[in-house]
């Protein structure tokens, strides 16, 4: 975690700052979330974290992970406390709002972004805004609430910049080795609390998220119980056997007497247990209503 925040926080770098007299607007980069090369690691994380702009200058945000996030400006007074949990079916958690220059004061949202077409939702894969007048402006994803922030830092026109885009992008490439391996650490230590009766859905420490089934696939016998914990710090996960509901936040089905069919447990949020008995031999395969799209999955197999 330390060399995390190191990585992402901007500090000195040795040697002469770049700086060509700050004559001209430009266009900074920001990565949006992170992932590992099979998708089942997703970053927390805007990248770079803090970004040094001058007034006048535009930033692109750029989807860089399956899992959706959102580039959200709250508006004056407003916590992100109250945008808690994420709406998936309002407008003004899900689409665009607000302009295309910031006005410092006002809430702009990029709407949901992600880099597949098959989240469930329009796809967005970049957002840019245009930063008029100077201050810190802080912005947070409402997916994933206080522990994804980020801040755009605006001063005067013509101000040196303290780093080119080539020295942020080389920073956020280190960044995203460090979330990568922190994912997979998380996922290692995930794995001591699993066994045939315990499914651990997910895990995330604010850094990482791992999107899988930890114990995908248990095998167990008619009359008994797999408890799926999600033991998370903020990702919400769902089991769903069957048919996939067209709305998978609500509960659906008897988890104390499962013989096949729909089963879903609605939104499991972080900290909660789902615990099914199942009373009949078959092999049922279940999902995360929410994360499937990039592999999680798992199975359960009944023996008499």
């Amino acid at each position: 975690m330390v060399l995390l925040l190191a990585l992402v926080l901007p500090v000195a770098l040795s040697g002469t700052a770049a700086a060509d007299g700050g004559k001209s607007a430009r266009t900074w980069t920001v990565q949006v979330g992170s992932e590992s090369s099979d998708q089942a690691i997703q970053g927390m994380s805007f990248l770079p974290k803090n970004i040094y702009i001058n007034a006048g200058d535009k930033v692109t945000w750029e989807a860089n992970a399956a899992e959706i996030h959102t580039v959200t400006f709250l508006a004056e007074g407003q916590t992100i406390e109250s945008t808690q949990p994420f709406d998936p079916f309002s407008p003004l958690y899900i689409s665009a709002q607000g302009g295309t220059s910031y006005d410092g004061h006002s809430y702009y949202n990029s709407g949901v972004m992600s880099n597949v077409s098959n989240s469930g939702f329009a796809e967005v894969s970049s957002y840019t805004l245009k930063f008029p007048d100077t201050g810190d402006f802080t912005y947070y994803c409402l997916v994933h609430g206080a522990a994804q922030k980020g801040t755009v830092h605006v001063r005067a026109k013509g101000t040196d910049y303290p780093y080119t885009q080539e020295q942020y992008n080389n920073r956020v490439e280190r960044a995203e080795r460090a979330i990568i391996r922190d994912g997979y650490q998380l996922w290692s230590d995930a794995r001591d609390q699993a066994d045939n009766h315990t499914v651990i859905a997910g895990a995330d420490d604010g850094v990482a998220m791992v999107m899988r089934f930890i114990e995908p696939k248990v095998v167990i016998h008619v009359g008994e119980k797999v408890s799926f914990v999600n033991n998370g710090m903020g990702e919400p996960h769902t089991i769903t056997f069957g048919t996939e509901p067209a709305n998978p936040f609500p509960p659906l089905g008897d988890p104390t007497n499962y013989t096949g069919g729909q089963l879903n447990s609605g939104i499991l949020p972080p900290g909660v247990t789902f615990t099914v008995t199942f009373n009949k031999a078959g092999v049922y395969d279940y999902i995360c209503a929410l994360h499937d799209y990039f592999g999680m999955a798992g199975k359960v197999v009944v023996k008499d």
